[in-house]
């Protein structure tokens, strides 16, 4: 026989499954200090001027 669901359970662990994969996404997007993503900043900053400095001209 097949196994009953109950589709109100199913579609709101679906729903909290979504929700807990949105919560994750923005933990790692939100989730960092300020000295985090100002020394970030600082290291993108540095390696475009390393770069920019290499350039030769044309």
């Amino acid at each position: 026989m097949a196994e009953i669901v109950n589709l109100r359970r199913a579609r709101k662990a679906r729903d909290r499954a979504t929700a807990a994969q949105a919560a994750e996404a923005n933990r790692a997007k939100f989730g960092r200090t300020k000295a985090e993503r100002d020394a970030d900043a600082a290291d993108r900053a540095r390696a475009d001027r390393t770069l920019d400095g290499a350039k030769l001209d044309d």
